[in-house]
């Protein structure tokens, strides 16, 4: 694993070969190993290990990046020459900024040793635990068991110099039946977290409940979305919180930053710094990340922004800024919604009719302004009548507006840590939403 003395003398070689106006290396370390499952046996083990030094040169106010794997001498004054001459062939770029100079940042710690050194024995006898409970009641078990660790370095000859190292871990488990499945997920920077035979068990509950799934009718339903289904209908929305995305109008808030657009009830913020988040205290320029209340009460009260958008839109940078060059600028990728307390049990015991909805899943948009989104319901989907889960129902395909969608959370619980399949972890809570628009059966 990449330490900081050893990225130090990286950089230092790269400032020996570097000629450009200004240079700047971003060098990553990776160890990442995976145990998957399918058919109720283990069918794949992998491992893999890299290291990636990535040079920005600048020159006459252009810039360009080259990167490499390979860190001799030879192949380091390659990749400097490389972004050097890619650097001149750029046009000039009259909103460059001068490179940061050395930045304070706030202590994080997301390393743990036990996930940094999990073994492929432990994995599988972790996956064989949750294959025998699949055996108990007839089902068939797959997924992924995976750990790793993520070093990054940022230096530049500015005297910049950031430094990160992360472990990550990950649980993910579907249960199949004949005409039913049920899921669950966890990931953790500690593998201690993830809590493998808590979420087969899950699985397992979901499968069996939903079995000989019915039909119901398309149309408006109070649902029951858990934590899951919530992350990957709002991972489409954050992007349009940064500030280069409004300027240029690709963003749905562009014109309605200060707009009260949500219920009273929609609390959302970026917090890398939150116990339950991961990442980085520094984003892709050096600067350090900070909290950004970007709704409160429902309004829309601040976007994200990297050094250069910050400038044009007389802003101050907030640490969200991707690597240069990049055409997207900025976006919030900590993202923590505020829950409340009830639970999903006490949700369902609240709901006449309605449905309990596990995940989503093939979710695309139709109109990115209005956030209007598409997409099916997956691995456990519930008739709720009367207050109570009656049993499994066909997928749907909704048709929903994250705008109507957000306006009619009638009740939320604790906001934890969350993973889906379609969007980065954020921290989100299950909610209760009234007026949900399924518009299409499924055949399943």
């Amino acid at each position: 694993m990449l330490k900081r003395e050893r990225a130090k003398e990286i950089f230092k070689k790269v400032l020996k070969y570097s000629t450009a106006d200004e240079t700047e290396a971003f060098i990553t370390s990776t160890a990442y190993a995976l145990t998957r499952f399918a058919n109720n046996g283990i069918h794949q083990n992998v491992a893999e290990e890299g290291l990636n030094l990535s040079v920005r040169a600048v020159v006459n106010q252009r810039t360009a990046r080259a990167s490499t794997n390979k860190l001799d001498e030879n192949s380091i004054r390659q990749v400097c020459e490389a972004a050097l001459a890619l650097a001149r062939l750029q046009p000039a770029d009259p909103d460059l900024l001068p490179m940061p100079g050395p930045q304070m940042y706030r202590a994080v710690d997301r390393f743990d040793t036990e996930s940094a050194e999990l073994s492929p024995q432990a994995r599988a006898e972790t996956v064989r635990t949750a294959i025998e409970r699949a055996g108990k009641d007839g089902l068939t078990a797959a997924g992924v068991y995976s750990n790793g660790t993520f070093v990054t370095g940022l230096f530049n000859s500015r005297g910049l110099e950031a430094f990160h190292e992360e472990t990550s871990s990950e649980f993910s488990i579907t249960m199949l039946k004949e005409e039913s499945s049920g899921w669950a997920k966890k990931t953790s920077p500690s593998c201690m977290e993830l809590e493998p035979e808590m979420l087969a068990d899950r699985a397992v509950s979901k499968a069996l409940e939903s079995e000989r799934p019915q039909d119901i009718a398309p149309g408006k339903y109070t649902v029951i979305l858990e934590p899951a289904a919530v992350l990957d209908l709002l991972g489409f929305l954050f992007f349009d919180f940064g500030g280069l995305a409004v300027q240029e109008r690709r963003s749905c808030l562009t014109g309605r930053v200060g707009e009260k657009l949500f219920g009273e009830n929609i609390n959302i913020r970026d917090d890398v710094f939150h116990p339950l988040q991961a990442g980085a205290p520094f984003d892709g320029e050096g600067i350090p990340r900070q909290r950004v209340k970007l709704v409160e009460k429902g309004k829309v009260t601040n976007l994200v922004y990297a050094r250069a958008t910050a400038r044009k839109m007389g802003k101050t940078a907030t640490g969200h800024g991707f690597p240069l060059p990049n055409e997207y600028g900025e976006a919030p990728m900590n993202i923590v919604m505020e829950g409340g307390k009830k639970t999903v049990e006490n949700m369902v015991k609240s709901t006449a009719r309605g449905l309990l909805v596990t995940r989503l899943w093939y979710i695309r948009e139709v109109d990115p302004y209005q956030k209007i989104l598409t997409g099916m319901t997956r691995d456990g989907t519930f008739w709720i009548e009367d207050g109570e889960v009656k049993h499994g129902v066909k997928n749907l395909r909704f048709n929903q507006s994250l705008f109507d969608m957000l306006n009619q959370v009638e009740a939320m619980g604790a906001a934890q840590r969350t993973a889906g399949e379609e969007s980065f972890e954020m921290v989100v809570p299950a909610m209760k939403v009234n007026e949900f628009n399924f518009s299409s059966a499924t055949r399943y």
